[in-house]
């Protein structure tokens, strides 16, 4: 299925040595999205640039969105875009709530 869905690009700056956060980042979304994302590419930069395109559509903009996303924005971005009923399971539980026992 993979195979002509949706592409990421994240389009980093190199002056900035921001290549292993994008990586990093790259990383997560395929091993999250494997079946549904169609590629991801890294596109080197200047400038301080850090943009995040699904498909050409800009999904974050560090100097816009004031940083960069946390790898639960990022996937919750993407899952919005491609697959809006997805569970993601932990990462869309509240953070510090555990279910209570009774």
């Amino acid at each position: 299925m993979a195979e002509g869905g949706p592409s990421l690009t994240i389009a980093y700056c190199t002056q900035c040595n921001w290549l292993l956060r994008s990586a990093w980042m790259a990383q997560e979304v395929l091993s999250t999205f494997s079946l549904e994302i169609g590629a991801v590419t890294l596109l080197p930069g200047t400038g301080g640039i850090f943009e995040i395109h699904l498909d050409g559509e800009l999904v974050w903009e560090r100097k816009r969105d004031g940083g960069f996303p946390d790898v639960k924005q990022l996937k919750q971005l993407v899952r919005d875009r491609i697959d809006p009923d997805r569970d993601l399971g932990h990462i869309d539980r509240a953070s510090g709530n555990s279910p209570e026992i009774s």
